[in-house]
């Protein structure tokens, strides 16, 4: 399956070269350049520099043959925005996001977008 990630710091990275050592294919988009020195030189999937919810950037990712599309940057608006584009624009099935702000869990929920949260939330920070 092809696999496009939203975001290389630690997670995106990681879960670009787990990815690919499982047999996908990934693609991974960024702003920033120098975040790809996270993926290492072994990683032989794409790297494309732009907005992760940008449509021109995501077809030069690949997501019209993606499978599925993973936003893990560190902003939950730019990780709603990228699923959302991922999901209504393109069709990709299986689309997840990244979220700090466990407020807007519910908010993604009713968007049918599955989260990742990057702590624990405890029923005080609620």
């Amino acid at each position: 399956m092809h696999i496009v990630i939203m975001g290389c710091g630690r997670v995106g990275a990681e879960l670009a070269q787990t990815l690919e050592q499982e047999g996908h294919t990934v693609a991974v988009v960024d702003r920033d350049p120098s975040a790809f020195r996270r993926l290492g030189h072994r990683f032989g999937g794409r790297r494309v520099t732009g907005v992760g919810f940008d449509r021109d950037t995501l077809r030069e990712a690949g997501i019209e043959e993606a499978g599925a599309f993973a936003a893990v940057s560190s902003g939950d608006n730019s990780n709603v925005i990228g699923a959302r584009v991922a999901r209504e624009t393109f069709g990709v099935e299986h689309v997840a996001a990244r979220i700090y702000d466990p407020r807007r869990a519910e908010v993604y929920q009713r968007l049918g977008i599955p989260t990742v949260a990057t702590v624990r939330w405890t029923a005080d920070q609620m």
